[in-house]
């Protein structure tokens, strides 16, 4: 299978591309910055402008898209939440351009969404089902335009899978570094109450389960992408330390000290998602790492 990723250089299509191309797949990036690297070609494109090479998705049979600025840079300011839009919707509005032309074969859409979609829903456990977050969630709204984005490619005809990712765990990049910090100079704590859920998933797991998107075609709609156990700030604070071999001196950081330095854009931290895995699970999918204690060892042993 010829696969196109969008946002291929970033932590997770960067680790995907190498695990499509070990399972002997080709792969292409989508890049404004093209340049071919190994076994990996790249077409030239800039979705806020609305541009693409033409060679572009006619290479391909699937495409993964993975493309959209990070939340958790920068404040959000107005004009830094239209870029994480943007960002999100431009590239669909492109890809669809260019598959409603004749001339392709691309038969399916792997597009990442984001557990984000449920805002802040404490204990409950969530399915693919569950509502989505209140009006004034931004991301919660973020997320419900990013997958609305992708149902004009669905109505091409195009299979179309929606994997709604929790947060990514490794060591070269993304959300675990940044917690790590802390923890690794003796000041970690917990955030907040610490009892808001954090749904989870370590990187390997995620590209495994994306290639298993793209390879079965019994997958189709949403789907969470999270291990099996999620875990509270609190507990995963205490995993991480012990896996660091480092104390937890500090009292729990409250949550109006965060909701002052970081304003609207704490929710990414304070929000509490447990998020069940259980559809994923029922398409025969298995995790390496179901369990925290175990991802993070595995990660850091690697390290």
């Amino acid at each position: 299978m010829k696969v196109l990723i969008t946002g291929g250089t970033g932590l997770v299509g960067s680790r995907l591309a190498e695990i499509l191309l070990d399972a002997g797949h080709e792969v292409a990036l989508l890049s404004r910055a093209p340049e071919r690297s190994g076994r990996v070609r790249s077409f030239a494109w800039n979705p806020a402008a609305a541009t693409i090479d033409e060679a572009a998705v006619p290479f391909a049979d699937a495409i993964v898209n993975l493309a959209g600025s990070n939340v958790g840079e920068g404040k959000w300011t107005d004009a830094r939440k239209r870029d994480i839009l943007a960002s999100r919707l431009d590239g669909l509005a492109l890809l669809h351009r260019e598959l409603a032309k004749p001339g392709h074969h691309v038969h399916t859409l792997v597009s990442a969404s984001a557990v984000g979609r449920y805002g802040d829903a404490g204990d409950a456990v969530l399915t693919e089902t569950a509502p989505l977050g209140p009006p004034d969630d931004f991301l919660a709204q973020v997320v419900r335009q990013w997958e609305e984005a992708t149902a004009p490619i669905a109505a091409l005809g195009l299979r179309v899978v929606l994997p709604r990712i929790g947060v990514v765990l490794s060591t070269e990049g993304g959300a675990l570094l940044q917690m790590a910090r802390p923890v690794k100079l003796g000041a970690g704590a917990p955030l907040g109450s610490g009892k808001q859920w954090i749904s989870w998933i370590h990187r390997e797991d995620l590209c495994r389960l994306l290639l298993a998107m793209l390879e079965n075609p019994a997958w189709r709609g949403p789907y969470n992408a999270v291990a099996t156990y999620p875990t509270t700030n609190e507990a995963f604070t205490e995993v991480l330390a012990a896996t660091l071999h480092r104390p937890l001196l500090l009292p729990h950081v409250p949550a109006f000290g965060l909701k002052l330095a970081l304003g609207e854009m704490s929710a990414i931290v304070l929000a509490s998602q447990r998020v069940s895995n259980a559809k994923v699970l029922a398409q025969g999918f298995q995790f390496e790492y179901p369990d925290l204690k175990a991802a993070l060892e595995a990660l850091y042993a690697q390290a």
